[in-house]
């Protein structure tokens, strides 16, 4: 399907990117969201994503089973991406794009995590060095959909994280929520990414 695409032109040259999930990870996971009123963003979201914009391109790639399952309408995904887009932007955070499977695992598409399917198309639409980028996410499939991808993944505790922590493949760099894997993916950036401090 088509992402739901911010409208600003790919930057000229290669660029490092953050990937990332959306439930339970960038906003509490209260089942599929139907109306952007459940959504709650979590507290530590808007300053992690504010520190990695000075380095990398932000997106969010998200499966969203209940469109398929009848739970949801595309509409209704689509309302709740936006509102968490106009809320970012209005704390002058940018995503280059979102991407969302609609589907079930059954269904065997193309775009479900942890199929790399999006971050391929990131990769051609935005000049995006795959290999300098990273994956955050609270389930086994983020973190496979880096490896798939040739990036890094980074997993967090809230939302599922702690349910699947025993699924993780050894030595996978785990942290505590989006602040935590913020400040780790700005210390374990490439030098090609640039500089900057924490906050």
């Amino acid at each position: 399907m088509r992402p739901d695409l911010v409208q600003t032109p790919p930057r000229s040259g290669l660029r490092a990117a953050v990937f990332l999930d959306r439930d339970g990870t960038l906003i509490e996971d209260r089942g599929h969201l139907a109306s952007p009123d459940q959504m709650v963003v979590y507290p530590d979201t808007i300053p992690a994503l504010g520190l990695l914009q000075r380095d990398f391109l932000l997106f969010i790639v998200t499966n969203q089973s209940g469109v398929a399952e009848g739970v949801i309408s595309l509409e209704d995904a689509g309302r709740v991406n936006s509102a968490l887009r106009s809320l970012l932007a209005a704390h002058g955070i940018e995503l280059s794009a979102i991407y969302v499977c609609p589907h079930r695992r059954a269904d065997n598409c193309p775009c479900i995590k942890p199929k790399p399917y999006f971050l391929h198309q990131a990769a051609r639409d935005f000049g995006v060095d795959l290999s300098r980028s990273f994956v955050v996410g609270d389930h086994p499939h983020d973190v496979h959909l880096a490896t798939n991808a040739g990036a890094r993944g980074v997993y967090l505790t809230t939302g599922h994280g702690i349910k699947h922590l025993h699924e993780l493949p050894q030595g996978q760099t785990v942290v505590s929520g989006i602040r935590e894997a913020a400040e780790w993916i700005f210390a374990a950036r490439t030098p090609a990414t640039g500089g900057g401090e924490p906050f």
